[in-house]
């Protein structure tokens, strides 16, 4: 087992413990509860206890195991031919800035399909180190699929399972078989789409090194990037014909209800910071928090096993004051296609540079975001949570 299913074989265990615990509290103060009744939950919650500490030892295990894989393997340094690569993009960095000729000409005759010049295309290795930093900024796109294309558009098939019938029962040896209902496919159309910004260059930036610019230059795109590609994650998933309203603790757990048991394993929650801020003092029957630490990762936080990921409201806002809150499986619902095509231009001429004597940097981003399975998430909104109510019945003699 990998290390998420370790995690959630810990976190099932020490669900099953709590619901335990909770069983026992309501037993006692219910006086028709036996003495053997209470000696059999004793013994579930000792059992129960045993496999979440055991639980835990085995991923505590697979943790410090993937570390010491993760701290024996040494970074293979750049090749010449990429150090090659690392050196002239700089260079033609510099050059595109300054309006040197011989970038100038190199470009004249490129264009990126909308006429205009197409500016200077980033590496590949430069991409990659894009990406890693990209993950620093609370990605959503590391919840839904992405697919890397070589084209501007395309399409693919996909199949859905939740229309499939069972086989026809045959009561006679001579019975006639009928035909079986053939695969349910829809296709899926995706046309990779430009989207761009703009950024003030500083001359003092070209007298930094290399090694200065290339932070620079990927920390400011993969910023771009992980805003740009989120909202157009949420746009989609607003989409959703059907949103649901919670109010109180259970409801979640009707939403969770609403998705096919088969993909709850790939499954988290996604809301705002607001959200976040409500969901975090909401507390179950028992007095916990609704909320709980990852024990792999302890700045996150799980909902009943679930991993919570959190958006900016910049990014993700409230509408009329209730709270977004996705649940599902984002990498079946949606499908990020990535043309890998990232290209950068200069001007200082154009929008507005001429008249502050600055330069301005242009960077374009190419993909798209298409629906794939709308049975793989639900969307819910919120304006405050009510705590879970405790069941147990009060006894006259303690009046608890």
């Amino acid at each position: 087992m990998n290390i998420n299913e370790l995690n959630k074989v810990f976190t099932d265990a020490g669900q099953k413990v709590s619901d335990l615990q909770a069983k026992a509290q309501a037993m006692a103060i219910n006086d028709e509860v036996t003495a053997d009744e209470v000696a059999e939950v004793k013994n579930q919650i000792d059992n129960a206890i045993a496999k979440r500490d055991l639980a835990k030892q085995n991923l505590e295990q697979a943790q410090d195991a993937q570390a010491l894989e993760v701290m024996n393997t040494k970074a293979e340094p750049l090749t010449k031919k990429e150090e090659d690569v690392k050196a002239s993009f700089v260079q033609d960095f510099k050059d595109m800035i300054t309006g040197n000729p011989r970038f100038l000409n190199s470009v004249n005759s490129t264009t990126d399909g909308s006429g205009t010049n197409a500016g200077l295309t980033i590496p590949q290795d430069i991409q990659t180190q894009i990406h890693l930093l990209v993950r620093q900024y609370e990605s959503l796109q590391e919840l839904v699929k992405v697919e890397t294309v070589g084209t501007l558009s395309g399409s693919r098939v996909y199949e859905k399972w939740t229309d499939i019938t069972p086989l026809q029962n045959l009561d006679a040896d001579d019975a006639t078989i009928s035909e079986i209902d053939e695969p349910h496919l829809t296709m899926v159309k995706y046309l990779i789409k430009r989207y761009a910004g703009i950024q003030t260059v500083t001359n003092s930036l070209l007298k930094d090194t290399a090694e200065n610019i290339m932070g620079w230059l990927t920390t400011w795109v993969s910023r771009k990037v992980v805003v740009t590609r989120n909202q157009a994650i949420i746009n989609q998933l607003n989409q959703a014909p059907k949103k649901a309203t919670v109010a109180k603790f259970d409801d979640i757990k009707d939403l969770m209800g609403q998705l096919d048991p088969a993909i709850h394993m790939l499954s988290s929650f996604v809301t705002n910071q607001a959200g976040w801020v409500a969901l975090s003092k909401v507390k179950t029957a028992t007095g916990k928090y609704l909320l709980e630490q990852d024990p792999t990762q302890p700045d996150q936080y799980t909902i009943l096993g679930h991993q919570l990921k959190v958006v900016s409201n910049r990014w993700l806002p409230d509408i009329s004051g209730n709270h977004p809150l996705y649940f599902g499986a984002l990498d079946q619902a949606v499908t990020l296609f990535d043309r890998e095509d990232m290209t950068i231009q200069t001007t200082n001429i154009g929008a507005g540079s001429f008249e502050t004597d600055t330069t301005k940097l242009r960077v374009i981003d190419r993909f798209d975001v298409q629906p794939t399975d709308s049975d793989a998430y639900v969307v819910a909104s919120f304006a405050a949570l009510a705590d879970q109510q405790f069941n147990g019945t009060a006894t006259a003699a303690t009046g608890k």
